[in-house]
């Protein structure tokens, strides 16, 4: 068959598929409408925008018989519209390919019932036909897929960003509709915050085996979250459920126990304060009232430096620095100030120790036992 004859063919077939086109598209209208019913989505632009889609993807089908697989035919711009007000009211991305994918059943349908009723030549084209077709309906639905899945995740940014921003409120007290957070804060309150890589999947992965609501919101480098339940939750239950490969590098602190609004507000504060203290152990995490007395010191930069000049640097005139002293009083601390015990852990001799916190007295120029607290604390800090 000669080109000229097959462009005929084509043109006499697209030309008998437009006749029946308001068949073809309410054909294809209740065909779409059984996979999930638009008077369930109160948009009513979603309502409009789908018939107006129904009748570009008709057209843009009728097209591809006429033109062929031509890569210039782009898709629709009222499809690509249509996927975002789809994504913008929750229709996920399979139901609209669902719909997709049975619109261009009913259009097949259509096809091949012309192409028998117009003859053998027009049979013997059917399968270039649904050839052209098929190719311009590939690229539709990347084009819609890709359009939907851009519009979902700017939703879930808006989404976060509201929610973040609802949080921040919340926490500085102001008066707010506290149901729009989707997280009840009339119960029991863990907070955390976590900083590092995969912060936020390490959180998830923390509150999934406790059976708790969890709210979570990102803020700057760092992750806010808050475990809440009717009852209160036992921080041993968290140890013991913790996830054994959590990322590397993940700081985590956590706060202590609050019940309702104040108490969700308090944990929060506690853990944010802990966080500076996160990681410098071999621990998970940090837990507020382990070192409540540091946050406090951390605030006052007269105190830190103070403690830093009268109880760490002379330990620096020692020829490593005071690394060992250092050492020697963290293991010393570590045991209740217990020498001996100090030496079994260090696996030296007691008196290597006495003479080691001997050392340390003369350089700070004062017994030990009167600044214990002083000297501790920065150390730690």
């Amino acid at each position: 068959m000669s080109s000229a004859a097959a462009d005929g063919i084509r043109d006499d077939l697209a030309s008998r598929l437009r006749a029946r086109r308001p068949e073809i598209e309410e054909s294809i209208l209740t065909r779409v409408n059984a996979v999930s019913d638009p008077s369930h989505v109160p948009d009513l632009e979603y309502m409009r925008g789908l018939q107006a889609a129904v009748r570009a993807a008709v057209n843009y089908g009728l097209a591809a018989i006429e033109l062929g697989d031509d890569r210039s035919l782009p898709p629709p711009p009222q499809l690509r519209a249509q996927a975002r007000l789809a994504a913008r009211n929750g229709i996920g991305l399979d139901t609209v390919l669902r719909k997709y994918f049975a619109g261009q059943a009913v259009i097949a349908d259509y096809v091949v019932a012309e192409a028998e009723r117009s003859g053998p030549q027009a049979a013997r084209q059917l399968k270039l036909m649904l050839r052209a077709q098929a190719a311009v309906f590939d690229r539709l639905i990347a084009a819609v897929t890709e359009e939907h899945c851009r519009e979902a995740e700017n939703e879930a940014g808006l989404a976060r960003d509201h929610r973040t921003e609802l949080t921040k409120r919340l926490l500085a007290g102001e008066p707010v509709d506290d149901s729009r957070l989707g997280y009840p804060l009339d119960g029991n309150h863990l907070a955390l915050v976590a900083m590092g890589p995969q912060a936020a999947e390490a959180v998830r992965a923390i509150a999934a085996p406790l059976d708790r609501n969890l709210l979570l919101v990102r803020e700057d480098d760092a992750v806010w979250a808050w475990l809440g339940g009717r009852r209160g939750l036992d921080l041993a239950e968290l140890e013991e459920k913790l996830p054994p490969d959590l990322p590397a590098g993940l700081d985590l602190a956590i706060g202590e126990p609050g019940e309702g609004l104040a108490g969700w507000r308090l944990s929060h504060r506690q853990a944010r304060a802990a966080l500076p203290f996160a990681g410098r152990s071999e621990d998970p995490f940090v837990r507020y009232s382990e070192v409540a007395l540091l946050t406090s010191v951390l605030r006052d930069d007269l105190l830190v430096t103070s403690l830093r000049t009268m109880y760490l640097k002379p330990l620096e005139e020692e020829r490593d620095g005071g690394t060992m002293l250092r050492e020697t009083l963290r293991a010393y601390f570590a045991t209740g100030r217990n020498a001996a015990s100090t030496a079994a852990a260090m696996r030296v001799s007691r008196q290597t120790i006495t003479n080691r916190l001997r050392t340390v007295e003369d350089k700070i120029a004062q017994p030990i036992t009167t600044c214990a607290t002083e000297l501790e604390v920065a150390l730690r800090l």
